[in-house]
C-alpha cells in the first residue's frame, strides 16, 4: 500500500510563521535598549520587518508577502505609538488570532471547514473534497484543532499577557507560539486527519464521491446495490 501523504508535507513549510515573529522581537529589544521608547522600537520592527521582506523577495518570494508584513507591522506601530502603551504593539495580532479562531470555528459549523479549504486550494482540488462524506468529517475534526491550539491558545495566553501589560513575555510567547506552535499543529490536525479516514480510503487527493459507488452513507453501500439500481447522474462538476 502506498504511504499516505502527510498534512506537512501538503502545507509545506513554516517560513512565514517565523518571519512573522521577528519584528515583534526588534520592536522589545529596542524599545528597551531606548529607555522604553515606543518610537524607536516602532522603527526598529519596521526596518526588521523591511529587511526579511526584501530578503524573501530575492529568494523568489512574492512582493505582495512584503508588502502585507510591512503594512501590518507599520498598523501595530501606529496603534502603540497612538495609545503611549508598548503592549498594545500587540493588539491587531491578538485580534486577528480572536477573529481567526472565530471564523474557523464557523466554517466547521457550516461545514465548509477552512483546512479543507486551504488543502484544496494547495493541491489544486479546490472543493471537490466536499463531495466526499469522509473527507468532510475528517476535515471538520481536524480543523478543531486549528481553532484550539492555533488561534484559541494564542488569545488566551496573549490576552493574559496584554491585559498585565507584560511587554517582555508577549514577545517571548509571539515567538514560541510562531513556527514551534505551527509545527505541533500541523502534527496534531495530521493525526486527527488520517485517523478520521477509513483504512481504504485513497488520500487526500483522491476524493470519493457518490460517483464511486459511496454516497453520503460511506462505505457501507453494497455493490449489489450499485448494480441493480441506476446511478442518477450527478448535477455537479
Amino acid at each position: 500500500m502506498t504511504k499516505r501523504e502527510s498534512l506537512g508535507e501538503v502545507l509545506g513549510g513554516r517560513r512565514g510563521a517565523l518571519d512573522a515573529s521577528i519584528p515583534p522581537l526588534a520592536f522589545v529589544i529596542a524599545w528597551l535598549a531606548a529607555d522604553q521608547s515606543i518610537w524607536i522600537g516602532a522603527v526598529a520592527a519596521l526596518g526588521v520587518s523591511v529587511f526579511v521582506g526584501a530578503y524573501r523577495l530575492i529568494k523568489g518570494g512574492r512582493i505582495t508577502n512584503l508588502v502585507v508584513s510591512v503594512a501590518l507591522v507599520a498598523a501595530a506601530a501606529l496603534i502603540a505609538l497612538y495609545t503611549g502603551r508598548a503592549q498594545d504593539f500587540f493588539l491587531l495580532r491578538l485580534t486577528f488570532n480572536g477573529a481567526s479562531a472565530l471564523l474557523w470555528a464557523v466554517s466547521i459549523l457550516i461545514r465548509w471547514p477552512l483546512l479543507g479549504v486551504v488543502v484544496g486550494v494547495m493541491i489544486g482540488q479546490k472543493t471537490r473534497w466536499r463531495k466526499d462524506p469522509d473527507l468532510l468529517k475528517a476535515y471538520s475534526r481536524a480543523s478543531w484543532a486549528w481553532v484550539l491550539m492555533q488561534y484559541v491558545l494564542r488569545v488566551v495566553v496573549w490576552g493574559l499577557l496584554w491585559w498585565a501589560g507584560e511587554v517582555v513575555a508577549l514577545s517571548v510567547v509571539t515567538f514560541i507560539m510562531s513556527w514551534p506552535l505551527v509545527t505541533a499543529t500541523i502534527a496534531v490536525s495530521g493525526v486527527v486527519l488520517f485517523r478520521s479516514l477509513p483504512k481504504d480510503h485513497p488520500g487526500l487527493r483522491h476524493p470519493r464521491t457518490s460517483s464511486d459507488g459511496r454516497g453520503a452513507d460511506g462505505p457501507n453501500t453494497s455493490a449489489a446495490a450499485s448494480q441493480t439500481a441506476p446511478v442518477a447522474p450527478s448535477v455537479e462538476k
